[in-house]
C-alpha cells in the first residue's frame, strides 16, 4: 500500500474547515477523491481552496487547523 502526499502550494495559514462554526472538509480516515477540497490556505485575507489532487482512503492530516504552513509542506497523507 502506497501513500500520496497533499502539499501546500503556497505559504499561509491552513484551515481544515470553511468557517469556525462549520465541520471540517475532511476528517482523518475519510476517503478522498481527486477534486475534493481538504482545506483552505489563507494569504493576506485571501482564501485558496486546497484540493486533494489524489484519490484514496484514510486521509491523515499532519498539520492542525490554524497552523502556519510553508509552500511545499506536506499537509496530509492519503493511502492509495
Amino acid at each position: 500500500m502506497s501513500k500520496a502526499e497533499i502539499r501546500s502550494p503556497l505559504p499561509g495559514t491552513f484551515y481544515r474547515k470553511p468557517s469556525p462554526d462549520s465541520p471540517p472538509f475532511k476528517q482523518d480516515g475519510d476517503t478522498v477523491a481527486t477534486s475534493d477540497v481538504v482545506g483552505l490556505i489563507e494569504v493576506m485575507k485571501s482564501f485558496h481552496e486546497i484540493q486533494a489532487g489524489v484519490e484514496g482512503r484514510a486521509v491523515s492530516f499532519l498539520v492542525e487547523d490554524g497552523d502556519a504552513v510553508m509552500a511545499g509542506q506536506v499537509l496530509a497523507e492519503v493511502e492509495q
